[in-house]
């Protein structure tokens, strides 16, 4: 069983930057890939960003590519999500997710979630 909690979220202006970060219970965590998904209103969950289990790969859904950063601490059990250059469409609650084993982007295929934390980027 792995425990998630994320925090970092906030109001911040277009073109800020902010750093959310996700903090897991449990012993396993190196034993999982993690990914961080988004939900705005109205909206369906999408896919943000994923990291393999030893942090050596990293995947971006393309509207954040060069803008984010994901990265973990496995010493920490934490995984990290630096979003840079803000924009008014990245507002959503971000959740972060786990799973054992190979890294994937699609939510259904993860087993464990946090509570979300709410990003609003004003204009």
């Amino acid at each position: 069983q792995v425990q998630l909690v994320e925090s970092g979220g906030g109001l911040v202006q277009a073109g800020g930057s902010l750093r959310l970060s996700c903090a897991a219970s449990g012993r396993t965590f190196s034993s999982h890939a993690m990914g961080w998904f988004r939900q705005a209103p109205g909206k369906e969950r999408e896919f943000v960003a994923a990291i393999s289990r030893s942090g050596g790969s990293t995947y971006y859904a393309d509207s954040v590519k060069g803008r984010f950063t994901i990265s973990r601490d496995n010493a920490k059990n934490t995984v990290y999500l630096q979003m840079n250059s803000l924009k008014p469409e990245d507002t959503a609650v971000y959740y972060c997710a786990a799973r054992n084993g190979l890294t994937r982007q699609q939510s259904y295929e993860y087993d464990y979630w946090g509570q979300g934390t709410q990003v609003t980027v004003s204009s």
